[in-house]
C-alpha cells in the first residue's frame, strides 16, 4: 500500500469532490479516508489515499493534482504518508 495524504483548499464551488474524485479513480488511485468542511464559504478537504495500484508515480500524481486545483480554483496539494508525517510531528 502506497498511503498518500491529499488536502484541498480553497473558495467553495460545484463540483470540487467530483473533479478530484474522478481523477483519482481514472488514475487508480483508492480513496481509504475522507473528511470535508465548508467554514463560511471556505472548502477544506482531506483524504487518505491508496496509490498503489497506480501506474503513475506520486510525483506525477501530485503534479497533476496541483495543475487540476488551478484548473478549479482551490489549492491541492499530496504527499506520501510518511513525508505528511514527518512534517507534522510534534
Amino acid at each position: 500500500m502506497k498511503k498518500t495524504i491529499i488536502t484541498v483548499v480553497g473558495k467553495d464551488a460545484v463540483g470540487i469532490i467530483a473533479k478530484v474524485c474522478a481523477y483519482l479513480a481514472d488514475s487508480q488511485v483508492n480513496i481509504l479516508d475522507i473528511s470535508q468542511t465548508i467554514v463560511q464559504g471556505y472548502f477544506n478537504m482531506m483524504m487518505i489515499a491508496d496509490a498503489g495500484k497506480s501506474e503513475k508515480s506520486n510525483v506525477q500524481i501530485s503534479e497533476e493534482l496541483e495543475a487540476l486545483g488551478k484548473e478549479i480554483g482551490v489549492v491541492i496539494r499530496c504527499q506520501h504518508e510518511d513525508i505528511f508525517n514527518m512534517m507534522h510531528r510534534i
